[in-house]
């Protein structure tokens, strides 16, 4: 419950509350796996209106696996040019700094991919406060998880294509846009939020 709401109420409100701060940033990452030594290899960041405020391909330390490449379509060659995390990392922690509510589709491993790939480089994570919007659009649907009772998670295309918003692109800015649009939705906005750039 959130203020005595509904789950489901509190998720609408959340929902309305991030699209009206001031101080909220949308996030999405691609990376070269899901394990402990994960890389990103793509970052973008947009604003509560939709403003692209970061949109880079990121240098990792060691190669893109193929299976990596086939789900973003990143390869090697495409990153060869691109800045390392720590030219990266400044400017992300600069954008933490001026808004530091960031809301992510599944938070919990951009969160953590993002931590691992600034230790990797001797830095500290930036500094955030994390908000997931995995969990507020699960409990928003509230489809109980026969196994556990708790609200199933949902993938973001499925959350899209059900909220009918623009569906995810498996690239950094477009999942962070569409994780917006998935949020707008929720509030009750969306078409009168669509992005501006």
């Amino acid at each position: 419950m959130y203020g005595g709401l509904s789950d489901r109420a509190a998720a609408v409100a959340w929902a309305a509350e991030m699209l009206r701060r001031r101080d909220v940033l949308f996030l999405d990452t691609e990376t070269t796996g899901l394990d402990g030594r994960a890389e990103i290899v793509e970052i973008a960041v947009v604003d509560a209106r939709g403003r692209v405020l970061l949109d880079t391909l990121v240098r990792p330390l060691r190669p893109i696996p193929p299976d990596a490449q086939a789900i973003h379509g990143i390869t090697d060659r495409m990153v060869a040019g691109a800045p390392m995390w720590p030219e990266v990392h400044a400017e992300l922690a600069r954008l933490f700094r001026e808004c530091p509510h960031v809301v992510v589709y599944n938070a919990a491993f951009d969160r953590r991919v993002i931590a691992q790939t600034a230790r990797q480089h001797c830095l500290p994570p930036p500094i955030a406060e994390w908000h997931c919007a995995m969990l507020q659009y699960a409990a928003y649907a509230g489809q109980r998880h026969p196994d556990t009772g708790g609200y199933r998670w949902h993938r973001l295309d499925r959350a899209a294509a059900a909220l009918g918003v623009p569906r995810p692109t498996h690239r950094a800015l477009g999942d962070a846009l569409a994780c917006r649009s998935v949020v707008a939705a929720m509030a009750g906005l969306g078409e009168r939020l669509a992005p501006r750039r």
